[in-house]
């Protein structure tokens, strides 16, 4: 090896540790070719914990029994690249040798693809189709992520140990493959089975109103739910339409009314997930985010109409009691009017009382209460006769005597609150009056507070404030006219302006709270985008656009970030955030690119780059113009200029090395799932 190839070797591991340094979780999903890190690699969250180390586990053990690797990836797409194409790349830069084996899962795109070197000849084209059709695929169109990587892991390793052996010790060990195959087919299906059941029951639980809740749910779990909440609530629709239809003798037209409502507006809302239903049925076929939407139509449209019965069903129940057990209720409201009008002298001779000790001003709100209060019994006493009269009638005409017991409820009600009135209002003054100074000082803090945080509460903070203020004011001055009055109105201004003052309080942690992050991740940001800025810099001749248009954003996100630091924290933090990703993509992508570019320049019958000088100045954007122009000699043509670019970035990659160099060359396969 070269120095120059050395060196270009050690400068890109050296940058992509300090990357790795700024930014230790600056990428979520890396689904360009990339570096392989690990042979787990699960960029797009399809494993939990223990189907992790359950793949982990599988790719040990085929590396011990066999002493090849298998590297298993999975991400969410493959960039719109042919998943051969993605896989040849990704092995290509993870420099991989001929007993390293890649298997890449797209779990969203629904592809895949498994690369498996020439040279590890103990693998045959038909032992890998054969592995490919009858466990991998099976297991990735059940999205049974951790099976199809274990199946691939047991399915290489039985065939590189069955290679070479005799015919009959041959057809022994395909057999012993075949069953170890059949049996790891049969668990992944039970397992997945399992998986579904789970997954069933707990979106048993889940709230239909809320579409967030069912995202997550595959496909077929949401068809299945979707079709049990049909049937549940087309029953629950039938059962309401007979026991209506039975209630309805009972109370009348005009009482029934409200629950037949609720329940035509049920009808309406389950005819339109069956026509939903229908559509999904016909032949006319929906893509997967299509099917999706149209189940969760179904699913929020059944819980719509369980909502509208639901609703009602503590009121029908009310009512039925209440005209089964109408001459009850009629009876103990009888002698609950009995028991208030028995209480009017004792409250009017109270009420003369504290006419002689407080002005008519302090006593205005309890002034009246008598009075009214017998008015209220007067209504209930002829209700609960009304009530009687109606109860009395044959069934189909009992429907007044629900409107005549709850007026009489209510009346009653009313009649006892304003008779308690009077008998507290002694109390009520006094206390009013002796914790008025208090709680108007409590109130002066508290407009205190508001001024404070007039910066982090906002429009409610100060409609608050100037509420409290107001009902200060009037305590001032009205006070002793009004002790009960004005307490009250302060005590419920102030308690507006404490939840106001939590809200600007929590605000305002959270402002602080972004402006402390601010300048340790807008200098991490800044240093990732330096580091990125030099290495292409010092790379330019090999680095293409889209590394160079990931750079530029990060640039303007540090900017943004900058600019806002003073006065918005919170968004000049989401700017250094984006700052950070945008540059640690610039830097994979650049990586790539000068790993793809060295890939073009290596002479077919070579180790590395030789003694020549005119690759690293190339690399370097040295001698940028000689490129520019048709290319330099010597080696493997740079490529001529097409349309605007670099003839010889175009195309796709080719194998790393050739005839005389490392061997490695991918016999690539794969496709969707």
């Amino acid at each position: 090896m070269t120095r120059a190839r050395v060196f270009l070797r050690a400068a890109a591991a050296a940058t992509m540790l300090l990357s790795a340094a700024l930014l230790p979780s600056a990428v979520a999903s890396a689904e360009q070719p990339f570096r392989v890190p690990e042979q787990v690699s699960d960029l797009s969250g399809a494993l939990d914990p223990s189907e992790l180390s359950e793949v982990q586990s599988a790719v040990d053990s085929l590396y011990d029994q066999q002493g090849f690797r298998l590297w298993v990836v999975f991400v969410d797409d493959f960039s719109g690249q042919a998943a051969t194409t993605w896989g040849d790349r990704t092995a290509t830069i993870s420099d991989f040798g001929d007993r390293d084996v890649l298997m890449a899962v797209a779990t969203e795109a629904r592809a895949y693809t498994l690369n498996v070197p020439q040279a590890l000849s103990s693998i045959s084209d038909s032992e890998i189709s054969e592995l490919e059709q009858s466990s991998i695929e099976p297991a990735l169109r059940e999205e049974n992520w951790a099976g199809a990587a274990t199946a691939a892991a047991t399915g290489l390793g039985k065939a590189s140990s069955t290679s070479g052996s005799g015919s009959a010790g041959l057809w022994v060990a395909v057999g012993v493959v075949f069953l170890i195959v059949v049996g790891a087919f049969a668990f992944t299906r039970l397992r997945a089975k399992r998986r579904r059941e789970d997954a069933l029951e707990a979106a048993e639980q889940l709230d239909g109103s809320d579409p967030a809740a069912f995202a997550a749910l595959p496909l077929d779990v949401l068809d299945e739910r979707s079709r049990a909440l049909l049937v549940e609530t087309d029953e629950a629709i039938r059962a309401s339409a007979d026991e209506l239809s039975t209630a309805a003798g009972e109370l009348g037209d005009a009482a029934a009314r409200p629950f037949v409502d609720a329940l035509d507006g049920a009808r309406r809302a389950l005819s339109g997930a069956f026509a939903v239903r229908q559509r999904l049925d016909d032949a006319i076929p929906e893509s997967p985010d299509e099917r999706r939407q149209m189940l969760m139509a179904i699913i929020t449209s059944c819980s719509d109409a369980d909502r509208r019965l639901d609703e009602k069903v503590a009121e029908f129940d009310e009512i039925r009691n209440l005209l089964i057990d109408a001459d009850a209720r009629l009876d103990a409201l009888t002698r609950a009017q009995v028991e208030q009008t028995a209480r009017l002298d004792p409250a009017a001779a109270t009420l003369t009382s504290l006419r002689e000790r407080y002005d008519a001003a302090v006593l205005a709100p309890v002034a009246q209460n008598v009075d009214l209060a017998r008015e209220q019994l007067a209504l209930a006493d002829n209700s609960i006769d009304d009530g009687r009269d109606a109860a009395a009638q044959p069934v189909g005409h009992q429907g007044p005597v629900v409107a005549a017991v709850r007026t009489a409820e209510s009346a009653l009600s009313r009649a006892r609150s304003l008779l308690d009135a009077v008998e507290h209002a002694d109390g009520d003054i006094t206390a009013a009056r002796d914790g008025l100074p208090a709680a108007m000082e409590d109130a002066r803090a508290d407009i205190a507070s508001a001024d404070r945080l007039a910066e982090h509460g906002g429009d409610p903070l100060a409609a608050a404030r100037a509420a409290v203020a107001t009902a200060l004011d009037q305590a001032q001055s009205r006070g002793t006219q009004d002790p009960l009055g004005t307490m009250n109105a302060l005590v419920a201004a102030d308690a507006e302006l404490d939840r106001a003052l939590a809200a600007a309080a929590q605000s305002k942690e959270q402002d602080d709270h972004a402006r402390a992050r601010l300048d340790r991740d807008l200098a991490s940001a800044q240093a990732q985008v330096r580091a990125a800025g030099d290495y292409i810099g010092s790379r330019s001749g090999a680095v293409k656009v889209q590394a160079r248009t990931r750079l530029a954003e990060a640039e303007r996100h540090v900017q943004a970030a900058q600019q806002l630091a003073a006065t918005d924290a919170p968004r000049a933090l989401q700017h250094a955030a984006a700052a950070l990703s945008m540059a640690a993509q610039a830097s994979h992508l650049a990586q790539a690119d000068v790993a793809e570019w060295e890939e073009t320049q290596r002479p077919r019958h070579s180790g590395g780059f030789g003694s020549s000088s005119s690759a690293g100045g190339v690399l370097t954007g040295v001698l940028i113009d000689s490129v520019l122009r048709g290319g330099f000699s010597g080696g493997r043509s740079y490529g001529n200029r097409r349309g605007g670019g670099y003839g010889g970035f175009g195309g796709g990659p080719r194998s790393f090395g050739g005839s005389g160099s490392s061997g490695r060359i991918g016999r690539s396969s794969g496709g969707r799932f």
